[in-house]
């Protein structure tokens, strides 16, 4: 690679992860509570479950 294009790959690579960088922790962020909910309402469902199973 010549100086010139590593330098404006380099300037194009920080200016990318600068300004989608608050995108990604919000989407991460969305995807975390959403896998939180879904995990407390499996674990809801599989413990109404077993308690019923031990009653028969």
């Amino acid at each position: 690679m010549r100086k010139s294009s590593f330098s404006l790959a380099t300037l194009m690579i920080i200016i990318m992860t600068s300004l989608s960088s608050c995108a990604a922790i919000g989407g991460i962020f969305k995807a975390g509570m959403t896998f939180g909910i879904v995990g407390v309402l499996l674990v809801v469902i599989l413990v109404i479950y077993l308690i019923s199973r031990s009653r028969r």
